[in-house]
């Protein structure tokens, strides 16, 4: 009994040590993919083919939003950062110009200037017709302004650590081009994990602005914006009248724990919106996390 109960200990000691979390980014990933899968099956059998097939466009219009505000992302802020380091010993002008539109930019709130974007996306609308993807490409570019500075920062900090070692010196005392050091020997080779990792955080942001802007649109906070036209996002869905309904019918339980079981049923759209979102920041917080702890970021 006493040897079974050591081997008991040290099973749970080894289960606790931080190798056995070093895939955890995969099993969130797992666990993401599941959850919605199930969620999908759910709704399939229980709600209504209109609502399912709106909530379906919602969610996949904010993931596709959400994947291209990554690229254009890292897009611009390779171009913001390459700009900088390269101007920074041969133009000052140049350099403190770029500065200062960065500053420009982190000084905005992101919601805000979001929200600003939008605005001035609605009315370019008015004289001009977008088709579906080119809204989305806009709201994207609008959504990678606020954020790219993100990665910016992150690779500049790469950038600014390797200047105070050796190999940078040795480098640039051989001749090697200094774009060269910069794009592949910093970025590439021993910076392309951090920058992934960031890139997921990107994701999840951008997932959070998206939504939060759109509600905010959607409740009327702004008469300047129609979301008429602008395609349909789980943050515009759960402020739509119905899901509204369905999220204030859990308070319900409250005074009543056996409604709880009508909830999944009768109120399932405005319950699979919120769980949609919901579970998606907190599996992409997982994924990032489990991500920094297997590469000791």
């Amino acid at each position: 009994m006493k040897q079974n109960s050591l081997s008991l200990l040290q099973i749970i000691k080894r289960i606790k040590e931080p190798e056995n979390y070093q895939r955890a980014d995969m099993r969130w990933a797992l666990i993401w993919c599941g959850g919605l899968f199930l969620l999908w099956l759910w709704d399939r059998f229980f709600l209504n083919a209109p609502a399912r097939i709106k909530l379906e466009h919602a969610f996949f219009n904010t993931l596709f939003i959400a994947v291209i505000v990554v690229f254009l992302s890292l897009i611009l802020a390779w171009a913001f950062t390459l700009l900088l380091e390269l101007s920074k010993p041969v133009n000052k002008i140049l350099f403190y110009g770029l500065e200062s539109i960065g500053n420009l930019l982190r000084s905005i709130p992101q919601i805000l200037g979001i929200l600003i974007g939008y605005v001035l996306l609605s009315r370019f609308m008015e004289y001009t017709t977008l088709s579906s993807f080119s809204t989305i490409i806009w709201i994207a570019l609008i959504i990678s302004l606020f954020v790219f500075l993100e990665i910016s920062d992150l690779m500049r900090e790469r950038i600014a650590f390797y200047k105070k070692t050796d190999f940078y010196d040795a480098m640039r005392v051989n001749g090697v081009p200094l774009w060269h050091i910069i794009n592949y020997e910093i970025l590439y080779k021993n910076s392309r994990i951090h920058i992934f990792n960031k890139l997921i955080a990107v994701f999840g942001m951008t997932f959070f602005l998206l939504c939060s802007v759109d509600f905010i649109v959607s409740v009327g906070l702004t008469s300047d914006v129609s979301l008429v036209n602008l395609p349909a996002t789980l943050g515009s869905m759960l402020a739509n009248i119905d899901s509204k309904q369905d999220i204030l019918a859990i308070g319900a339980t409250l005074q009543n724990p056996f409604y709880m079981t009508r909830i999944f049923f009768e109120h399932l759209q405005g319950v699979s919106v919120a769980f949609s979102l919901v579970f998606t920041l907190l599996s992409v917080f997982k994924i990032s996390e489990g991500v920094a702890r297997e590469y000791h970021l």
